[in-house]
């Protein structure tokens, strides 16, 4: 019964859609603008820099709390790393947008601060990199959570892998329309204005 309960908790935390708080405070509506995503890329095509900062900040926030909060009742390794995955998923299915949302990279990327700070570190570090050389940020979270398992096996323990493995292929499917574009050569790079 804890672990639904603190399940239902990290799930209601990854609801919140931070970015569409965030633009529509300034009368933007991000799902009819530009991509119609609720995460910080388009909060920064849509909004600019400082509220796609505050959207990247907030995201990662909810997915480092749910594990946090999941530490806190010492529900072990395994759990730790579901409770995460479920914040994940309700930020890509959002309680609050009728069960539609984001792709789940921020909220990823928090998950793994606390659950596994340095390979979440070589994650954002490869995220980062990929972005800038390229400035597609699709691509960024495409290679960096695809080497994801690898820095997990190699920085941490290796009972985490399963959870790796799960939130590698969410955010791999989160991005199959990315994928088609940046077969086609047509995927938008970050700055470009939606």
């Amino acid at each position: 019964m804890k672990i639904i309960l603190i399940a239902l908790a990290g799930f209601l935390l990854g609801s919140i859609p931070t970015g569409k708080i965030i633009a529509g405070g300034m009368g933007i509506d991000l799902r009819k603008t530009g991509s119609g995503n609720i995460g910080a890329t388009n909060v920064l095509r849509s909004a600019g820099k400082l509220p796609a900062l505050f959207t990247l900040i907030g995201d990662m926030a909810k997915g480092s709390a749910a594990v946090l909060f999941a530490q806190y009742f010492e529900v072990g390794y395994w759990y730790e790393g579901m409770i995460g995955l479920i914040a994940v998923l309700g930020h890509n299915y959002s309680l609050f947008l009728h069960f539609k949302g984001g792709k789940g990279v921020a909220t990823s990327l928090g998950v793994l601060i606390v659950y596994a700070p340095l390979a979440g570190l070589v994650t954002i570090m490869i995220w980062l990199l990929t972005v800038l050389i390229t400035r597609i940020s699709s691509l960024g979270a495409l290679i960096s959570f695809s080497v994801l398992p690898l820095s997990i096996y190699l920085l941490d323990a290796k009972e985490k892998l399963p959870i790796s493995f799960i939130m590698s292929i969410i955010v791999l499917m989160r991005h199959k329309d990315n994928i088609h574009r940046l077969i086609r050569g047509t995927e938008p790079k970050v700055g470009r204005k939606a």
